[in-house]
């Protein structure tokens, strides 16, 4: 009977409270919330207009949390954000001789949920937006709103996403203000929760949906059962695939997908059924698909095993985990590899565009789907990684030990644009990495979220074997390294007449030959271009 690895790689742990929910401010802050206090009062001396000041949202509860936050968002009461800027701007010049930089005014924006024009400026180093308390009203098949009005503070704490952001800290008062009634509770309990029922806050904008998977990985908080069963509402998931702008879907998968946790993200993704709604790719560009996308449980068992392979501390991988330090150093490079563990189940996958080329379905996800670009290298990247499976999958070492032939062999393979290209962010380490989370799928239990030792381990040793006699033959430092003849060299080695596309041909023999020959110099390569391989002139 086999044995099983007693490893839950998708167990997701909460950010540590504070033991008291308290809003601690700095100097600046408080220098800051005195100086919007005062000007209310200035303005109603001068102008006759009373208005008061609320910082609004993610500041409020970051700062609840412990955590530091430059997001300063001024919630104001019957009075538009501007107006009120300019009025700020003055008093802070005027009044108190401190400088101010200059209004910029944020237009409007429905498509990016930007509803009302925003005010912004800088004061004491700290960015400003002012925006009024608002109450909205959308029509049935439309996230942007029909109406938009002056609001009470519970009104507008009511329309937002989830309670913990609807949080409100009162700069006359310097208290917090939960006109939720269950925002502080929510935050202590670590729930992520809708303030109005979760079908009506997803049909106003469901694009809450995504931003509710969001704050559950960054804060490892779990859904409400009521926000669950909304989630997977055929009518809210339609929505979010046809309601909301391919565009801003990518970007909450970007955030998702850099943020703290992007293995619970697609466990959520996968148990809330919305693998179709993100990354569907329309019919106008890939009429007909090779075939469906496989499960996206496969999603979610490549994340799981990249999630255990990246967190071994080199226990599975010494040879390999080493050189991925460097390599996945960057949130940039992890992100990428765990939107490709998203996309998995268009691997092998393809279509035909408009033009008869044969074309990869991930590429059309991540275009289409999402619009990302090459940003990350999500667009030039994450389709060679699936590319780099089928050259690398089943690696081999030669059982005699190392030898020139093995290092030509390897080292080509290394260098090959699809495994290790640093113009679209691929590194060989990565990519050898996601070749082996694919050959684990397979041995994946999901249901357990574990695999079998004997098989799993066959495989992890292999690789391990593999890389292994990359670092021998001291092939990182060769997957980069430049031919050590130019293209001038072998056009006077050679005596031709001038380049041609033949130079090609010629340079890859080149790199061959420094592979094989690596304590060969350049004059060692001079003789052996001119005498055995590329002798007279070319053409």
């Amino acid at each position: 009977m086999s044995s099983f690895i007693p490893l839950r790689v998708a167990t997701h742990t909460r950010l540590p409270l504070p033991e008291k929910l308290a809003v601690n401010l700095t100097e600046q802050e408080d220098n800051i919330c005195s100086l919007l206090d005062e000007c209310t009062h200035w303005i109603k001396e001068n102008k006759g207009t009373a208005t008061s000041c609320r910082i609004a949202g993610g500041w409020v509860r970051d700062k609840l949390l412990g955590s530091p936050s430059n997001d300063i968002d001024i919630a104001l009461e019957n009075m538009m954000g501007v107006p009120f800027a300019e009025h700020f701007v003055a008093y802070c010049s005027s009044v108190k001789g401190i400088h101010i930089d200059k209004i910029a005014k944020i237009e409007s924006n429905p498509d990016r949920s930007k509803h009302l024009e925003t005010a912004r400026t800088t004061i004491l180093g700290m960015e400003l937006d002012f925006v009024n308390l608002r109450n909205e009203e959308y029509a049935e098949n439309s996230r942007i709103p029909t109406q938009v009005t002056f609001g009470t503070p519970r009104e507008d704490a009511m329309r937002r996403d989830i309670t913990i952001n609807a949080l409100f800290y009162n700069v006359h008062s310097r208290s917090v203000e939960d006109c939720t009634g269950q925002g502080l509770t929510d935050l202590q309990e670590g729930i992520i929760r809708t303030p109005l029922s979760p079908r009506e806050t997803f049909m106003d904008d469901p694009l809450r949906v995504l931003r509710c998977i969001r704050f559950a990985s960054r804060f490892g908080f779990e859904l409400s059962p009521a926000l669950q069963s909304a989630s997977i509402d055929p009518d809210i998931q339609e929505a979010l695939g046809t309601k909301i702008s391919r565009e801003r879907v990518g970007e909450e998968m970007h955030k998702m997908l850099n943020g703290r946790d992007p293995l619970r993200v697609i466990r959520l993704i996968d148990d809330l059924s919305l693998f179709e709604s993100i990354f569907h790719i329309p019919s106008s560009v890939a009429p007909k698909l090779s075939s469906p996308p496989a499960s996206s449980h496969l999603a979610l068992a490549a994340a799981s095993i990249l999630t255990m392979l990246l967190g071994s501390s080199g226990k599975a991988l010494p040879p390999l985990h080493s050189q991925l330090l460097e390599a996945t150093s960057s949130s940039t490079t992890r992100s990428r590899l765990y939107l490709a563990c998203a996309l998995y189940p268009y691997y092998g996958i393809t279509y035909v565009d408009t033009k008869g080329k044969i074309q990869p379905a991930v590429q059309a996800a991540i275009r289409e789907s999402m619009r990302l670009g090459t940003q990350n290298h999500y667009l030039d990247g994450v389709p060679l990684l699936f590319s780099a499976i089928e050259l690398l999958k089943g690696p081999r070492v030669d059982p005699g030990g190392p030898s020139a032939e093995e290092r030509v062999r390897i080292g080509l393979l290394l260098r090959e644009k699809s495994v290790h290209n640093p113009i679209t962010g691929s590194h060989w380490a990565v990519s050898t990495i996601f070749s082996l989370v694919s050959e684990l799928i397979p041995l994946w239990d999901s249901t357990h979220d574990r695999f079998n030792v004997e098989e799993a381990t066959h495989h992890i040793e292999r690789y391990n074997s593999f890389v292994t006699r990359i670092v021998e033959l001291d092939l990182p430092s060769q997957v980069d390294a430049k031919t050590i003849l130019n293209g001038r060299d072998v056009v006077r080695v050679l005596n031709a007449p001038r380049p041609g596309p033949w130079m090609g041909q010629v340079l890859a023999s080149i790199i061959e030959w420094q592979l094989g020959h690596p304590d060969g110099t350049k004059k060692d390569c001079e003789e052996w271009l001119r005498s055995e391989h590329f002798g007279g002139n070319q053409d």
